[in-house]
Order: structure tokens, then C-alpha cells, then sequence
């Protein structure tokens, strides 16, 4: 039996990644987040620094057609050495 998803496809998806606050993070996870949603608008990124300034979080809510789409997204953000969480 398929895995069934309680997503219907295609919807707009926000994700949340958070990391370190230091050059170079947007940027590198608007590079990973093209790459699997080219279609992604790097204007309608979020950008909110912690309270003391360490840590960035950053929204990005893409147009996701597949589970397989936002599974391969998830894997590539975590994997990434500035990425601390992903939600």
C-alpha cells in the first residue's frame, strides 16, 4: 500500500530553516531551495534574527508539487553544515 499524503499537491509549502547567523547562510539555502523549486521568488524569503543576533530563521514557503519534491528538499537543507534545524 502507497504512503498516502495529507498533502494535496501542488500547494504552497513554508518551510523554516534556521542556522547560525553569519554571511553566506541566505544565500546558501536560497541555493539549495532553487534547486529543487526553481520556480521559488528569492524577494519572498523571510529573514528574522534571533533575539540575541546568533541565529537566523529563515521562511521560505515554495510552490511544492510532490512528495518526493519537498522529502528531497528537507534531506539536502538538513544535510547542509550552516543548516542547524529544519521544520
Amino acid at each position: 500500500m502507497a504512503e498516502q499524503s495529507l498533502l494535496e499537491f501542488p500547494c504552497d509549502f513554508p518551510l523554516k530553516i534556521m542556522g547560525r547567523r553569519q554571511d553566506g547562510f541566505a544565500q546558501a539555502v536560497l541555493e539549495v531551495v532553487l534547486r529543487h523549486a526553481p520556480d521559488f521568488d528569492a524577494a519572498a524569503m523571510e529573514m528574522r534574527p534571533s533575539a540575541q543576533g546568533n541565529y537566523m530563521s529563515l521562511t521560505c514557503t515554495i510552490r511544492a508539487v510532490s512528495r518526493q519534491q519537498l522529502d528531497a528538499l528537507y534531506r539536502e537543507l538538513s544535510a547542509h553544515p550552516q543548516v542547524r534545524v529544519v521544520l
